[in-house]
């Protein structure tokens, strides 16, 4: 990843599909990410059901080492579950923000796509992405998500809602259909 800036208007677009986006960040667009990683990603519905699973173990474990009676047991199971799942959902928000608070300063940003990578300029950095960088992507209904490959577990988002055209969102799951996998 390259992090010393520099124009991306003078990229190289190679078929000629370059897209551009420009957009401001925010914490709701890394919850509705990381919510669909969670639900559509192996690794997202693996972390999503550590915690739920593991409550259960340990319930079924002390339950059966301390001969608890059988009401007793379902409370336990109930209740832990449900506290784990919370505690869950309320990960999945605090990674949210804290993902957020790394890109904030960044401020307006605005992505140039082609078929060799993608060139992201904020405010105050710029960075460009190969995309080799990704394995696969997911889509929802307001952003492209992509997910990292063997070697990097990252996040990345791209807002619709940046698109400077309706045409370039169509354009935009075109170029990452040819270069990651969908899930």
């Amino acid at each position: 990843m390259d992090t010393r800036g520099g124009d991306p208007s003078h990229q190289d677009t190679g078929r000629g599909t370059a897209v551009e986006f420009v957009y401001r960040p925010t914490a709701a667009d890394f919850e509705e990410a990381l919510r669909a990683r969670a639900r559509r990603s192996p690794a997202g519905r693996a972390q999503a059901l550590m915690a739920p699973l593991m409550a259960v173990i340990i319930v079924v474990v002390l339950g059966v080492l301390l001969d608890v009676m059988l009401p007793v047991w379902i409370v336990w199971l109930v209740l832990s579950s449900v506290i784990a799942s919370w505690g869950t959902v309320r990960g999945l928000r605090t990674m949210a923000r804290r993902m957020f608070s790394m890109v904030e300063p960044y401020g307006q940003c605005r992505m140039v796509a082609d078929d060799r990578s993608a060139v992201t300029t904020g405010e105050r950095a710029s960075f460009s992405m190969d995309w080799t960088v990704f394995r696969e992507y997911l889509e929802t209904p307001g952003l492209f998500v992509l997910l990292g490959g063997d070697r990097a577990a990252g996040v990345a988002l791209l807002p619709k809602r940046g698109a400077q055209d309706p045409a370039d969102v169509d354009r935009l799951r075109a170029i990452l259909d040819r270069n990651l996998k969908r899930l």
